[in-house]
């Protein structure tokens, strides 16, 4: 029986690995993985050319995207917007003049949502209004592919998948600073202060907001799922429909990693979105998905991996805001 080939962009990426090693475990399915910008700058059309012609996949996982934490969104508006809208149309547009594609699957942001959204997010109210300023660039990038996949489902009977995955967190997270997203941010932090000997930790914003943290196998294995599953090119959440503050999550890390000293929020840092917590019925409806990993779980291995890879992540020690 021959293998579907599944093209994965973004596959050295946080996400990218956990979805590659899921998909080398189906032995029905062969990997193709693409790397990173420096070997596949796929804001290029050649190089999107090239690789479907040289590899004629039978399904693509849109995976590649450049990203960070609010501070990283605020110094680079236009860069995220430009590089996230350039690799989406181009992928999709050259996938559609490809013709052989059975699926297409786009990851896209709960930054798209808006930022008063009512909680929990449901799929419908996303085009309800202006994302969150700090992240607005990225989510409405993402937000406009999901419009073209909607438009292309249309005209040209474009079969696609469009998933909106909440924060994501697990081992192989990108602890550096300037890029990091919250968890690992405070790893690092509580991490210095421990080997320092600092008796309080400064974090931004008020500590009040709140969000809900995927672990990165479950996100992969929603992506898995959805591969076996017939959808349409409308938005599926995909999350545990379970949210935390930002100050409770703090102490659940600084109590994993034994730092006793004292945690100070520094209001004059955004808080970002006040809340995120997303309704995720739709998944379970349309892939049967139901995340696995209780967050508590989720951050002793997350902390445990980081440990065991300390090593690479003390020059970011000094880096830290």
């Amino acid at each position: 029986m021959k293998k579907e080939k599944i093209m994965v962009t973004g596959a050295n990426g946080f996400l990218g690995k956990s979805v590659c090693r899921q998909i080398k475990k189906n032995k029905d399915y062969k990997l193709i993985p693409l790397s990173g910008k420096a070997e596949w700058d796929l804001t290029k059309q050649k190089y999107v050319d090239y690789a479907l012609s040289e590899f004629n996949p039978d399904v693509v996982i849109h995976l590649a995207a450049t990203c960070g934490g609010i501070g990283a969104n605020r110094e680079n508006p236009g860069l995220y917007m430009y590089d996230n809208l350039s690799m989406g149309m181009n992928l999709i547009e050259s996938c559609r003049k490809y013709g052989k594609l059975k699926k297409f699957v786009m990851v896209g942001t709960v930054c798209a949502y808006p930022k008063f959204t009512p909680v929990p997010f449901k799929e419908d109210d996303i085009w309800n209004g202006y994302p969150e300023e700090t992240n607005a660039p990225y989510g409405i990038a993402k937000k406009t592919l999901m419009e073209l996949l909607i438009a292309y489902n249309k005209q040209y009977g474009f079969n696609c998948t469009n998933l909106i995955p909440v924060n994501m967190y697990g081992p192989n997270d990108n602890f550096d600073p300037a890029k990091s997203h919250v968890i690992p941010a405070l790893i690092l932090k509580f991490a210095k202060a421990i080997k320092n000997g600092e008796s309080t930790v400064e974090l931004w914003g008020t500590g009040s907001a709140s969000r809900e943290f995927l672990y990165v196998d479950d996100c992969a294995s929603a992506i898995s799922q959805s591969l076996e599953r017939d959808t349409t090119p409308y938005p599926i959440n995909i999350g545990t429909c379970s949210e935390i503050t930002i100050k409770k999550l703090a102490e659940t890390l600084a109590d994993i990693m034994g730092y006793e000293g004292g945690v100070a929020f520094n209001p004059k840092y955004p808080d970002g979105q006040p809340r995120r917590c997303l309704d995720t019925s739709r998944a379970y409806k349309v892939l049967g998905f139901e995340a696995k990993t209780e967050l508590y779980k989720g951050l002793k291995e997350t902390v445990s991996w980081f440990y065991k890879n300390e090593g690479k992540f003390v020059d970011y020690f000094n880096n830290i805001q």
